[in-house]
């Protein structure tokens, strides 16, 4: 089942490319934060600014892609957003962010000092004002080396 390997593949994934279409078609593709995948669903953190807030408010569809480097096979996957902005949901995806920005910085400063690399940031910084976009997958194309594709409606 493909849904198990997205879900795979996104937990090592901090960011993921995230497509959306306004009323008139225009296009915009740009990454965001990946919070977590679960079940069918996949989270999103994105700030109340921007195309991807405005399009998602007229057209709540989205398709995300991403690609396993290991055998270089890509992945879209599509579905239907659901804005989360209070509510316990809310209160519970703050939480799980607070901790995932702590970890991310974590990393980045470990692997900076190894690498002997500079960032002009070593901590993740958030807008205050974000909402979560809750992506119920629905359909997963799968990508082969080969151009061969795989469809799976979920």
């Amino acid at each position: 089942m493909l849904t198990q390997k997205i879900n795979q593949l996104l937990k090592s994934r901090e960011f993921i490319s995230v497509a959306t279409c306004d009323f008139n078609g225009r296009p915009n593709a740009v990454p965001k934060f990946l919070l977590k995948a679960e079940d069918n669903f996949i989270y999103l953190v994105d700030y109340t600014i921007g195309r991807t807030w405005e399009n998602l408010k007229v057209n709540p569809r989205v398709s995300l892609s991403l690609t396993d480097k290991d055998n270089l096979t890509g992945y879209q996957v599509n579905g239907s957003v659901q804005i989360v902005d209070s509510g316990p949901v809310y209160e519970e995806i703050v939480d799980e962010l607070e901790r995932r920005k702590v970890s991310l910085s974590v990393e980045r400063i470990i692997e900076g000092i190894h690498q002997e690399k500079t960032h002009e940031s070593f901590e993740l910084a958030m807008h205050q004002k974000f909402v979560v976009f809750k992506v119920k997958i629905e359909e997963i194309v799968e990508v082969a080396p080969s151009g061969a594709l795989k469809r799976e409606k979920v």
